[in-house]
């Protein structure tokens, strides 16, 4: 049996979804990832994984770095999450 460690994510942890400029999401948390649609899900093999955005990664879905290469590069966010969008209407 193995100790838990203050690191170690707890049922009430949030998952944390960090874009990267330019690079992968940061995925924190106890999270399971389905390879693909219709696949079954599996627990990644890190607590923290990086999810490939630029489609160049050899290792997908996680990044490899190919973003580097590959010069990929992310618009700036439109609006901060959790603060209502300009361009929201009542539907959205």
């Amino acid at each position: 049996m193995r100790e838990e460690r203050p690191e170690d994510p707890t049922p009430e942890d949030p998952v944390v979804i960090t874009p990267c400029p330019n690079g992968p999401l940061l995925v924190r948390g106890d999270v399971m990832i389905a390879p693909e649609p219709g696949a079954e899900p599996q627990k990644p093999p890190r607590r923290v994984v990086a999810l490939c955005r630029c489609n160049m990664s050899s290792i997908a879905p996680f990044c490899d770095g190919s973003h580097k290469l590959a010069n990929f590069r992310t618009r700036p966010p439109r609006y901060n999450i959790g603060s209502p969008r300009e361009d929201a209407d009542e539907s959205d």
